[in-house]
């Protein structure tokens, strides 16, 4: 799987406003998701429910990884397939990361609930775009969302 197959443009935020993983959550979910012209099927009614899973799995266990990134997940009943929204916060928030640090790229991910498969393909995938450390700097300094699209882009086809 292909992070360019479940994130497009519309669905990268390039400046997150929040400063609390649970506003970060939210805005992800809201800027990411359920807004008009997303091209996905969810829409404003499905935001507090995929909060409410995103919130869930937090609580479980943090979905903070390290040296800046989070993938917050869960499963929503309502899709058919992964589909992800990418947030980048310049002063970072709180996830509980391991490493202590403040994570400043999100990644949400919604997967089908029988999708645990394909979930755990898009976490694979996410993981190895970003293990190469010069990855997370770059999409700091990215000018907008479509700068930050190109360059996950060209790093997801460097992986075939």
């Amino acid at each position: 799987m292909k992070l360019v197959d479940i994130l497009e443009p519309v669905r990268v935020i390039h400046r997150l406003e929040s400063t609390t993983r649970d506003a970060v959550l939210r805005e992800l979910v809201h800027n990411g998701f359920v807004q008009r012209g997303n091209n996905t099927e969810l829409g404003i009614a499905d935001e507090d429910r995929i909060v409410s899973v995103l919130l869930e799995r937090e609580r479980m266990f943090s979905t903070g990884i390290k040296d800046g990134l989070a993938i917050p997940h869960g499963k929503l009943g309502r899709i058919d397939t992964v589909l992800a929204a990418l947030g980048v916060s310049e002063q970072g928030v709180d996830f509980g990361a391991p490493d202590g640090k403040k994570s400043q790229i999100f990644v949400a991910l919604l997967a089908p609930e029988s999708g645990a498969g394909l979930h755990l393909k898009a976490l694979a995938r996410i993981s190895r775009i970003f293990s190469d450390t010069t990855v997370l700097p770059r999409v700091l300094a990215a000018p907008s969302a479509e700068a930050i699209f190109a360059l996950l882009a060209a790093e997801d086809a460097r992986y075939g």
